[in-house]
């Protein structure tokens, strides 16, 4: 009969420093996590276009870790879903940087007013073109 508090041989809890066999820590995949991150980081400031670097960082981090999921199994959802987010982030930062370089070149003319609603009277006219 157990009663509460007590302990038996059988109920002794497995010390701490004495892990079982089912006990030890999983493997881990290092560049599958950091290919993730700065996929997604890289997907979230591409706005900015610092995506467009921490995409290519993403990437470049994505391919030796589908090699080493590759070998050992862990983490090659991980490496796709940081590749596939870095490949986001650098065509966001590309299209951003165009459009930018294209609104740049439309309003060229329109740089030299110091007025907002003079400026903005200017974009509008030099945009409703084309």
């Amino acid at each position: 009969m157990h009663t509460r508090g007590t302990l038996t041989p059988t109920d002794r809890p497995v010390p701490r420093w004495s892990p079982g066999p089912d006990r030890y820590p999983a493997e881990r995949n290092g560049p599958a996590l950091a290919a993730l991150v700065l996929g997604l980081l890289g997907l979230s400031t591409s706005i900015v276009f610092v995506g467009g670097p921490l995409g290519v960082l993403g990437l470049v981090l994505g391919v030796p870790a589908l090699r080493t999921a590759r070998r050992t199994g862990v983490g090659r959802g991980r490496a796709v879903a940081g590749m596939i987010a870095s490949v986001l982030a650098i065509a966001v930062s590309v299209l951003v940087a165009v459009s930018a370089l294209w609104f740049a070149q439309k309003t060229q003319s329109c740089y030299h007013i110091n007025r907002i609603p003079q400026w903005e009277h200017c974009v509008r006219v030099r945009l409703a073109r084309d």
